[in-house]
């Protein structure tokens, strides 16, 4: 019987059996390579991130131990929050403050700075009310926002709302005008919803 059997057939066959295990071994590699910048990149991008803070804090107060310009950075900024939130030095704050908000382009850069850092953190944070827009009356498209102020009726819409729509992998964003009946309310993590909007829709977890 083994005589009858077609050479040339045996032998391709033997040829497919030795490529299918290293086309197997191959993927198994390229897998083992994605898993490897999947897990390699944000960590060594984060902790790189971190060292240049250290590096540069401790470069402008020229400190030859690294990292004590950092620590000092995080003690000074306790610090400051532990006076401006003492009644008694307040007012201290309060003068300075007063300070920089008169200049006019001062009082420009100040106030941005002060209400940007404000919208992050705080008592008072700005993008706290997620939101659902669609993006014209009776659309199918929608994006994902915040409210950053619930009431136009100074500029005449007392109907509309101001909703900031950040981008994907920018600090960046823009706010349009809608009406209210164009925005839906989110019961999600402002936090959560952010990470899904500046990744792209690949982060978010729990969306």
């Amino acid at each position: 019987m083994d005589k009858n059997v077609n050479p040339k057939i045996s032998i391709e066959d033997e040829d497919i059996c030795r490529k299918l295990p290293a086309r197997s071994r191959f993927s198994r590699v390229i897998r083992y390579f994605v898993e490897g910048l999947l897990i390699l990149i944000p960590t060594v991008g984060t902790a790189y991130l971190i060292y240049l803070a250290f590096t540069k804090i401790d470069g402008w107060l020229n400190l030859p131990i690294p990292g004590v310009g950092f620590l000092i950075t995080v003690f000074i900024i306790l610090l400051v929050g532990f006076l401006g939130s003492n009644i008694i030095t307040r007012r201290a704050f309060n003068y300075i403050e007063a300070i920089f908000t008169k200049p006019p382009v001062v009082k420009l850069v100040y106030g941005s700075l002060k209400d940007l850092i404000g919208a992050f953190v705080g008592d008072k944070k700005s993008f706290d009310q997620p939101v659902l827009v669609s993006l014209t009356p009776g659309g199918t498209a929608r994006a994902l926002g915040f409210i950053t102020r619930d009431s136009l009726e100074t500029v005449g819409l007392p109907d509309h709302v101001a909703v900031y729509l950040p981008q994907a992998y920018n600090f960046a964003g823009n706010v349009l005008i809608f009406a209210r009946e164009q925005v839906t309310p989110l019961n999600i993590e402002s936090s959560k919803i952010m990470a899904f909007l500046v990744s792209g829709g690949v982060s978010g977890e729990g969306l």
